[in-house]
């Protein structure tokens, strides 16, 4: 973790420590089944599609964060809410001690904030307009963007995109074969008494590539629900106000069912950058795939923190 003013969270380092090495497991076995299947004319393509995709998502992660949510790179005098983003962010910035991130705004009404970069130089920290309508109050508003700081400040977003671009290359990789499955792969009667069919190695492909994508989905899942309750905890004593962070999320997730669920829907992909999922699952079962812990259990957590510090 960077030295800033954030508390510092050994637990969350020692989950993302454990998190880490189960999938690295799930990847060192998942990678020597896939050497073994491939025949050994495709295996350098293999590994060059596989370095070019971490490239990609290791470098241009901020980029094609920005891109997909159609977010703007904003400067303080570009209009009113660009001016109180940045207002807010240079206050918590130079609380926390820590490099002011780039600024972006978000066009839309669904009102959330994300973080989103590898490093303190490529770090965006993002609000959409209908975050801002919403919260009117700037300790409100301080305490949202302070979770997102905190995102920043522990490294969090590069561990989850180390963490899970394995589990996203799988997840495709099941899809093309369950695609070309469909199209008449999986039924090559030529071949079908030959265990080295280019059907029975689609076959393994594909639940290889399934088994390593639902092990990697639950396993970060499971920090990504951790993650934001740290950073709930670190951003609200960096403020010093869990009260503040409480009744923004109780505010949002309000706002969240006024919203158009086509608009929601839009915006679901991105629920584990966002500080509150855009759609949640009400069942207890949802909440093993669920990036996000639940209102209750967030409110309890700052109410707790609250009692803590006296406020």
């Amino acid at each position: 973790m960077a030295r800033t003013r954030f508390a510092p969270d050994r637990q969350l380092t020692s989950r993302m420590v454990f998190v880490m090495f189960l999938l690295g497991l799930v990847y060192v076995a998942a990678i020597g089944v896939a050497v073994a299947l491939a025949p050994k004319g495709l295996l350098p393509i293999l590994i060059i599609v596989i370095a070019g995709f971490f490239f990609a998502q290791w470098y241009l992660s901020d980029k094609i964060a920005l891109f997909s949510m159609n977010a703007k790179l904003v400067q303080p005098n570009d209009n009113e809410y660009a001016r109180r983003l940045h207002g807010v962010l240079d206050r918590l910035c130079a609380l926390a001690d820590m490099p002011k991130p780039r600024v972006g705004l978000v066009d839309t009404d669904v009102p959330n904030a994300f973080a989103a970069g590898r490093s303190s130089k490529t770090t965006v920290v993002c609000a959409t307009t209908g975050l801002m309508r919403r919260l009117p109050d700037d300790r409100e508003l301080e305490a949202v963007l302070a979770h997102e700081l905190s995102h920043v400040a522990h490294k969090d977003v590069a561990v989850m995109t180390i963490a899970s671009f394995l589990g996203v290359l799988a997840g495709l990789i099941t899809r093309i074969s369950f695609e070309i499955g469909l199209w008449g792969g999986f039924s090559d009667r030529r071949d079908r008494d030959d265990e080295e069919s280019p059907a029975a190695i689609l076959f393994m492909v594909m639940i290889v590539s399934m088994l390593t994508y639902a092990l990697s989905f639950l396993l970060i899942r499971s920090l990504s629900r951790y993650r934001e309750l740290a950073a709930d905890r670190s951003g609200a004593l960096l403020t010093g106000n869990p009260t503040a962070m409480s009744n923004a999320l109780y505010k949002i997730s309000g706002e969240m069912a006024r919203i158009p669920v086509q608009d929601l829907r839009k915006q679901e992909a991105f629920n584990a950058f966002f500080f509150t999922p855009a759609i949640r699952g009400g069942a207890s079962v949802s909440n093993l795939f669920s990036t996000h812990p639940t209102l209750k259990v967030r409110q309890e957590k700052l109410a707790q923190l609250a009692v803590e510090i006296g406020r």
